[in-house]
């Protein structure tokens, strides 16, 4: 039998929601002095930037819409072109960080596209590096993410700030 060690999962097993808050996107949204806790990088008018607690690779943000919107269609034109500056400044963040060669950009719309929160909008932009997808991946389906979500936000965190100030209304 083959044994994946993850004892930092039993905090999530455990972790108790809000008994109003359907999705983790939301309470997100609204917890604004819980940014650490909740791996809130930084905070724009009508979006916000996270990390992805179930990342691909190191750095995996996420750029999440306030409003409870299932598309991007159904976001108003400025949270649209706040989305896409936040885009491009993660993008910025995570290469001064990581110095990754490559990026996956882009959104999961509907769960039968992957969406595992599917009623609320958000991108993906997860750093690439050539072999991240190794024998791993491919043959014991397991993903490795050399360092941990606290590590990553740290640093993550200081670089936002040293690039674009305290990470509140990060706009354009």
């Amino acid at each position: 039998m083959d044994l994946l060690w993850a004892p930092w999962r039993m905090a999530y097993i455990r972790g108790k929601r809000s008994p109003d808050i359907d999705c983790i996107f939301c309470e997100m949204a609204n917890a604004v002095d819980n940014d650490a806790d909740m791996l809130v990088v930084a905070r724009s008018t009508h979006n916000f930037v996270t990390l992805n607690k179930y990342p691909y690779s190191n750095g995996h943000l996420m750029i999440v819409p306030n409003a409870h919107l299932g598309s991007l269609e159904d976001l108003p034109a400025e949270a649209q072109k706040e989305l896409m500056t936040l885009t491009s400044r993660c993008w910025r963040a995570l290469r001064q960080l990581y110095q990754p060669p490559a990026f996956n950009i882009g959104a999961n719309i509907g769960g039968e596209a992957g969406a595992g929160i599917a009623d609320h909008f958000h991108f993906h932009i997860v750093p690439r590096w050539a072999g991240d997808v190794n024998f791993m991946t491919s043959i014991a389906n397991t993903r490795v993410v050399p360092d941990s979500l606290e590590n990553v936000y740290r640093d993550l965190k200081a670089t936002w700030e040293l690039l674009y100030g305290s990470g509140r209304d990060a706009e354009g």
